[in-house]
């Protein structure tokens, strides 16, 4: 295909670049990631949760996710600090009578002292120690993260040297942070998976839509790169990097409660 046409798809990938909760549906079929993950999320949280508990979500995007659990509503709450998310959630959690509120301190959560059993929290921030305050003795806070080394091959072909946008976020610095503030660590694993494009117009979507990881990207400012990409993937089939997760349980010292 010719310079000028790749382009053209190029940019019209990036004029369309936007996200609604968290929903990566525009990429069906043109990527994949996350498929050999050695844990299932869900399975885990499943495995913890009974219907009495009173659950927390931090971080809930558009509530997809805390939706697809069926924990009752009257035991389940929910922030979530990303404006358009916040309104969605406004739209769809608070009528089901889930306790959702608008929150981005996650240092100071608008929620009483030891209101939940559980807490979880996939892909977003969070701070042990207002963590620690917010659960019950016993309680426990179940998160898959994505590592500071995440999308890092992606990030060098298209803005070399850019630095890591969370350093220190990796299995063994959070779970220092998480005993240094009262927690024991019951579950903690890292894993290194391919994550991999089949068009680089996909991978330009993306990068827009991953701004915290690609910061400035733009198709004209990073086009030597996606020159590049087109290259890898005329030769290889697809254009290739290496997601970063981890996931880690911390229970709150005091009576086990689960």
């Amino acid at each position: 295909m010719q310079v000028s046409k790749l382009k053209e798809n190029w940019k019209a990938e990036e004029a369309i670049a936007h996200i609604h909760g968290w929903d990566f549906s525009h990429l069906d079929g043109r990527y994949t990631e996350e498929t050999d993950l050695p844990w299932n999320y869900e399975a885990v949280v499943r495995s913890c949760l009974r219907p009495e508990d009173k659950l927390l979500d931090i971080d809930t995007g558009g509530g997809e996710f805390l939706l697809s659990l069926g924990h009752p509503y009257e035991n389940t709450a929910a922030t979530e600090g990303f404006p358009p998310n916040c309104a969605l959630c406004r739209e769809t959690l608070l009528p089901l009578g889930i306790d959702y509120r608008d929150a981005d301190d996650y240092g100071a959560l608008p929620f009483a002292d030891e209101s939940f059993d559980i807490i979880i929290n996939r892909h977003g921030d969070y701070k042990p120690q207002e963590l620690y305050r917010l659960l019950k003795p016993g309680g426990l806070f179940i998160t898959e993260q994505v590592g500071e080394d995440n999308d890092r091959e992606l990030v060098e072909l298209l803005l070399p040297g850019t630095e890591k946008p969370f350093p220190g976020h990796n299995l063994t610095d959070q779970s220092a942070a998480f005993r240094r503030a009262g927690f024991t660590i019951t579950r903690a694993e890292e894993t290194f998976r391919p994550i991999r494009f089949f068009d680089v117009g996909a991978l330009v979507w993306f990068a827009r839509i991953i701004e915290w990881e690609f910061p400035g990207f733009s198709v004209d400012s990073c086009f030597d790169g996606l020159l590049k990409a087109q290259e890898i993937l005329e030769a290889n089939g697809s254009v290739d990097g290496t997601i970063h997760r981890f996931l880690l349980i911390a229970q709150k010292d005091g009576a086990n409660g689960n």
